[in-house]
């Protein structure tokens, strides 16, 4: 079924982007592969970008007027330097320390991330974002969700003088691989994969609920990075559920997430509103940390754009998105504050 917009109303193109650490290589390869006949960063095709984690920190990338190109190799040359990875008898020793380390406190050093993270968002602010942007995390102290928004409702008067750089430090601070991030005002926040990895369920309620956009104007491209193939035995036990526990929390909610967003958009029974790209894999094959893959996934994502593009273009690439523009603006005096 062909995308047609509504001719009664614009149609209003999302982006989500899952979490998935290193393996955020795929999106972003297959968004730079979209992006090479464009002449813009694809992000401005969007009216509205949400991310979690990796995807967060690409959501930012993109919001703020990078290409994915520029993203994907952020991924490539700096994957490495923040995961710590290194070769040999010595890579291997590391490896296993680390490990062993995880079973107490963080796997990585979050200093690391940020200073790769830096080296793109430097000091902008959500509020230097020109297409609307949503990007959960996870507050622990309160047992609450945490969503980062650009200032596209008259409520959302905080979030655009934050820094970038902490809402992708605290989207990415995944539980037992980053320490928390804690926020300037001293807020500690995690990983939004916690409870969000696939924002499409978010960003379909923000926008028909904040933004008002009519469900039937709604067109999402919801980009997983990988889909874990696992199989449960029929009575399972501890060992064989806490070995896969991860897998079932993240893609039960992702199911769930896109469940709650066909519904909401008439998907699948009125209209071709979702368009979900993301590729099966064994479990286990691919590691939120492992960049010995990266060259695969960037293969994969160049190689799923040139299967989806055909379909793509008609439904998000024919023209930009109408320019952003903010409630709230940054000004010298936000600009230059101390993000509280």
């Amino acid at each position: 079924m062909e995308a047609v917009p509504n001719s009664s109303t614009p149609t209003r193109r999302i982006l989500c982007i899952d979490g998935g650490g290193i393996m955020g290589t795929y999106p972003a390869a297959f968004l730079a592969a979209l992006e090479e006949d464009l002449g813009h960063p694809i992000g401005q095709y969007f009216d509205m970008i949400a991310g979690t984690s990796t995807g967060g920190i690409l959501a930012l990338g993109l919001g703020l007027g990078h290409s994915a190109a520029e993203l994907r190799d952020l991924y490539v040359d700096r994957g490495p330097t923040i995961f710590g990875s290194t070769n040999g008898v010595r890579g291997r020793i590391i490896k296993a320390y680390r490990s062993v380390r995880r079973l107490f406190g963080s796997k990585h050093n979050a200093d690391y991330l940020r200073a790769e993270l830096q080296t793109v968002l430097q000091d902008k602010r959500i509020g230097d974002a020109t297409t609307r942007l949503v990007i959960p995390a996870w507050d622990p102290h309160h047992r609450s969700v945490y969503i980062f928004k650009t200032a596209h409702h008259q409520r959302l008067k905080t979030d655009y003088k934050r820094l970038a750089i902490d809402a992708a430090m605290a989207t990415a601070a995944a539980p037992t691989f980053f320490r928390q991030h804690r926020m300037p005002d001293n807020t500690g926040l995690l990983d939004g994969g916690v409870w969000c990895n696939n924002p499409v369920a978010v960003a379909v309620v923000e926008a028909i609920t904040l933004l008002g956009w009519p469900a039937d104007s709604l067109q999402i491209l919801s980009l997983g990075c990988v889909n874990e193939v696992y199989t449960l035995p029929e009575s399972p036990g501890i060992a064989s559920i806490m070995s896969n526990l991860t897998r079932l929390f993240v893609s039960g909610q992702s199911h769930s997430a896109l469940g709650m967003a066909k519904l909401l958009t008439g998907h699948e029974y009125e209209r071709e509103a979702i368009f979900r790209v993301c590729p099966d894999a064994p479990a286990g094959f691919f590691q939120l940390d492992d960049t010995s893959k990266i060259t695969q996934l960037c293969g994969m994502g160049a190689s799923a754009a040139r299967r989806e593009r055909p379909r793509l273009e008609r439904a998000f690439l024919h023209s930009r998105a109408e320019p952003f523009v903010p409630i709230y603006a940054l000004n010298e005096e936000t600009r230059h504050a101390r993000a509280v």
